[in-house]
């Protein structure tokens, strides 16, 4: 019977594979964890006026959904192009209608 090693190197690649993924996840909840309290400090201290405190949050709200689409939605993995394609999609009909809104509520 012959030894086949192929499998145990596929498995010792597979399990480096998911200790590399399982660190970016942990890194990116970390930096998640971190925006967040930023952003409650950002608040809660009300030393920066809402002119300049608001879109400061809404660009760390951005990053934090970019965050979670990317590592925690799994949409950087191959073969998920459909899901990938819905979920930009969608991002651009919200800020379509966000928009249009706007447009309407000011002029």
């Amino acid at each position: 019977m012959t030894d086949n090693t192929n499998t145990e190197e596929v498995d010792l690649y597979q399990k480096e594979r998911n200790k590399l993924e399982m660190k970016k996840q942990v890194v990116s909840f970390a930096l998640m964890i971190m925006l967040t309290l930023i952003g409650f400090g950002i608040v809660a201290t009300g030393k920066l006026s809402p002119t300049f405190a608001i879109p400061i949050l809404v660009i760390m709200a951005v990053i934090q959904v970019a965050f979670q689409f990317y590592y925690f939605m799994h949409l950087k993995d191959k073969d998920h192009e459909m899901p990938t394609t819905l979920m930009y999609g969608g991002v651009w009909a919200a800020l379509l209608v966000l928009a249009g809104l706007g447009v309407v509520s000011w002029w």
